[in-house]
């Protein structure tokens, strides 16, 4: 198996084994552009996201040291006790409920208490509660917005001076919103609660998006350098700028799987044996949207942003004159002609 992967590996650096990345840009970024739009859609179909109690303000009951931890047991204790609306149930440990429900007065919030200490057969000192109003989640959703676009000017600014060109920053920042935008439809399909937890989560997976394209942009850096002053080596001078492209995505493809593999196996045991099989559920908001963003973010490197880039250059004159010298020169010595017809531009 390891001679298999290591034999696969090295077809792709070497260019024996190619996938087209760059050459089917139109299709990869328009499949991404209809997932982009579905995952905008979702959430308006279904109403919104379903924002935690960090986000929206209500009570909140917490019951510990419990032996029956039944989630529709205080379902119903909350539905027999009052006429609460946007009632949620959580097993957040061992032995733990946590009720959420919205603002209730004092009336409503004694009735609940003692409602769940006789659901649950605890005592006083068991079941505690806990208001979180509602300027104070109106306040923590301004900084997570102010966090997000922050984030994203400092990563495209920094990208840029990194690699000193706008176009592999937008690309690269393109990439990262579209993870972004396409794990968000993700969650609100599958309905979890958007808590601090989940938003940290996100910001996880953006700096993520952006490792990944940094390694992939390093080396298409290597493989173009040179093309087009005409000081690049024989071997690469023969392949144009969009192959060149295309080839160090394909190098780089074993290490971007194996590093998100790495990230997926410890996330996805998180999430599916910590929050489901042992009821760790305040890990399902964080775990849920590292799991999708680190698949999509790998993904969005390989079909974003590097055939965006590939677009982006091909505008320039240089790099269209590049592309024809290649192509020419391939039909004078009879060669095939494999590249872009599209990135190489019309013939004059």
């Amino acid at each position: 198996m390891s001679n298999r992967l290591a034999s696969f590996g090295n077809d792709l650096h070497s260019g024996r084994k190619s996938y087209p990345f760059v050459q089917k840009r139109r299709l990869w970024l328009s499949l991404t552009l209809a997932l982009v739009v579905i995952s905008m859609l979702i959430p308006v179909v279904k109403g919104g996201f379903n924002l935690g109690i960090d986000f929206t303000g209500g009570s909140e009951f917490t019951v510990s040291g419990i032996e029956n931890t039944d989630v529709q047991t205080g379902e119903e204790a909350v539905a027999e006790s009052s006429d609460a609306s946007g009632v949620t149930v959580t097993n957040i440990a061992p032995g733990t409920v946590r009720v959420q429900t919205e603002q209730l007065n004092d009336d409503q919030t004694l009735a609940v208490k003692d409602a769940l200490q006789d659901a649950y057969g605890a005592s006083d000192d068991q079941v505690t509660s806990n208001f979180v109003g509602p300027t104070w989640g109106q306040g923590v959703t301004q900084q997570a917005l102010w966090g997000l676009l922050v984030f994203v000017l400092l990563a495209t600014v920094l990208m840029a001076l990194y690699f000193r060109t706008w176009k592999m920053s937008v690309s690269a920042v393109a990439a990262m919103m579209a993870t972004i935008l396409i794990t968000a439809g993700v969650y609100s399909l599958v309905d979890f609660e958007v808590t601090p937890s989940a938003v940290i989560g996100f910001l996880t997976v953006l700096s993520y998006s952006l490792y990944d394209s940094v390694v992939v942009f390093d080396k298409v850096r290597e493989n173009t350098k040179g093309l087009l002053s005409g000081t690049a080596p024989e071997e690469r001078a023969k392949r144009t700028f969009s192959e060149q492209i295309n080839l160090a995505v394909n190098q780089t493809l074993v290490r971007s799987i194996n590093t998100s593999v790495v990230g997926i196996l410890p996330v996805g045991a998180i999430l599916f044996i910590g929050a489901y099989l042992l009821g760790a559920g305040t890990l399902k908001d964080l775990s849920l949207s590292l799991f999708v963003g680190i698949i999509v973010g790998t993904a969005a490197t390989m079909f974003v942003a590097a055939p965006m880039y590939s677009w982006l250059r091909g505008l320039e004159p240089a790099v269209r004159d590049q592309e024809r010298k290649v192509l020419d020169s391939r039909q004078t010595e009879g060669a095939p002609v494999t590249a872009d017809p599209v990135q190489a531009g019309p013939r004059e």
